[in-house]
């Protein structure tokens, strides 16, 4: 009990910046436990019956978790004024578009044998190829101005790009829904998050969030760990 007591003491006087390396270091730990997890079962030939299914499902889903994670950062700030955040969405989203992009080189390699005939029938015959196809060549755009540089230069135009990742995350779910044919409870879990924060940025749902940031802003100056906090 006293060593838990002396770790949350030391995580108190932590100040911002680390926080924020903390955050940082996390994320990409996070981002990368799949892949990780991915690698180590493909080198111990641990995929099961069917290796390249599972190689596209174990690229797809991260994915999909990743986005949401991006998208969920402003609707956390919203709520709890938690600025440290927000560099973590570009890290969620870069990570989001490898796994994609992953995916995608699992889907025309290894399923499709790079077999351009193959290819072209399985994203026009398909649909759920199809939807997969259109949310990867909406999110290249996204990953290619991810950076300060195409920020500057888009201007008012970037944050207006970057709303695609309302139709991507839309896109991805069907995409999901539809490869794992409704015998896995996980898609109902991410449209309902998904869901919530897409209600988030819905400006009546948006102040009464802003409303509740300030009562817990003033329940934080209140209270004594943050007092404590803020001395440090």
């Amino acid at each position: 009990m006293a060593l838990v007591t002396d770790t949350m003491t030391k995580l108190r006087k932590l100040d911002r910046k680390t926080w924020q390396q903390l955050l940082r270091v996390g994320a990409h730990i996070l981002a990368l436990y799949p892949l990780a997890l991915l690698l180590r079962d493909y080198y111990y030939v641990n995929l099961g019956a069917d290796p390249v299914r599972e190689m596209l499902l174990r690229t797809g889903e991260p994915a999909l978790v990743l986005l949401i994670l991006s998208l969920a950062i402003t609707p956390l700030n919203t709520l709890f004024g938690w600025k440290q955040l927000i560099p973590l969405r570009r890290i969620f989203g870069l990570y989001a578009f490898m796994y994609v992009s992953l995916h995608f080189l699992t889907f025309v390699w290894l399923d499709y044998g790079l077999n351009l005939q193959f290819i072209w029938d399985g994203v026009v015959e398909q649909n759920f190829v199809l939807v997969g196809f259109a949310a990867f060549i909406l999110l290249l755009p996204l990953a290619i101005t991810s950076n300060k540089w195409s920020q500057r230069k888009l201007g008012k135009k970037w944050k207006t790009l970057h709303k695609l990742v309302y139709i991507i995350i839309l896109l991805a779910l069907i995409h999901f829904w539809w490869l794992v044919k409704n015998v896995y409870y996980m898609p109902f879990l991410y449209s309902a998050v998904v869901t919530i924060l897409l209600l988030m940025r819905w400006q009546p749902v948006k102040q009464k969030a802003l409303r509740f940031q300030r009562r817990y802003r003033n329940w934080r100056t209140q209270n004594p760990i943050s007092k404590e906090r803020s001395a440090n």
